[in-house]
């Protein structure tokens, strides 16, 4: 009877260690492998649905053309003006958020950093390389560049290599088309294929990274054209046009900014955005 209770005894201390030993193995491995645990505790982000999107407030977006000495209209600022404007948003406390941090901030509620606001720069000109980006950098600023890919090296324009360069200094590159032709009149598969698909390709061998991003020439769109780029990009700009609630993110408005005063500009960005805090 003895002998019989002391096996007992002897079977369920080895079971003991046993089960001792792999806890303690389980525990080294969690601590080495810190990302299983991670991975393990996630949980999967919900996004927003449109009408929460198109509820949050929105973020400022400015939008420039030309930037040249001794022209005049609605779409050219001088580049000291320029200058002014960026000089006026970093004194001022603003901070250039990424469309990047823009689309998590709509679509699962990120934080984005004090009075953010957007730079962006239609058509791919020049100057958008050669004075603006120096410009916004100096206060460590980045820009998102719209590009209409026609213009790819030609007289007044950027070239591929300075294209490339912007998204190595860690600006965003986007498409505005393959040349400039309004959203309202892609009717077929083969304006889509002309003047989004086939240019995103390219584009995207230039600057080694996807393209998501998209600003509608002349500002113009439709509810079909917007619904349609969403299955091609995360975002949409506009520029003054109403938002579309159903697709907001394919819909986000901006701002052009002409040849205005520093508090001009600063006091159309209030008002063309409100001042609801973000």
């Amino acid at each position: 009877m003895n002998r019989k209770l002391i096996s007992i005894c002897t079977i369920l201390l080895g079971l003991v260690v046993i089960s001792c030993n792999n806890a303690s193995q389980h525990k080294r491995n969690s601590v080495a492998n810190p990302v299983a645990i991670k991975e393990s505790t996630s949980v999967k982000q919900i996004a927003n649905t449109p009408a929460l999107i198109y509820a949050k407030p929105e973020v400022p977006v400015l939008c420039y053309h030309r930037i040249a000495d001794g022209k005049k209209g609605d779409y050219t600022v001088s580049p000291a003006t320029f200058a002014s404007h960026i000089k006026m948003l970093a004194d001022s406390g603003y901070h250039s958020i990424s469309p990047a941090q823009l689309y998590d901030y709509l679509v699962y509620n990120k934080d984005l950093p004090e009075k953010p606001f957007m730079i962006t720069f239609d058509d791919s000109r020049v100057e958008h390389s050669t004075i603006a980006a120096p410009v916004m950098e100096k206060y460590g600023f980045r820009g998102v560049f719209f590009i209409m890919t026609i213009t790819y090296n030609k007289k007044n324009y950027m070239t591929t290599d300075e294209i490339a360069q912007l998204a190595k200094a860690g600006h965003t590159i986007g498409l505005h088309s393959w040349d400039h032709t309004m959203v309202i009149k892609y009717k077929e598969a083969a304006d889509w294929q002309k003047q989004v698909t086939e240019p995103k390709k390219k584009l995207e061998k230039i600057v080694g990274k996807a393209i998501e991003y998209w600003a509608y020439p002349n500002g113009v769109y439709d509810h079909k054209g917007a619904a349609e780029l969403s299955n091609y990009f995360k975002l949409s700009f506009t520029l003054a046009s109403k938002r579309d609630s159903i697709v907001p993110l394919q819909t986000v408005r901006r701002m052009i900014v002409p040849e205005w005063t520093p508090q001009g500009m600063h006091t159309s960005m209030h008002r063309t955005f409100g001042a609801k805090k973000i």
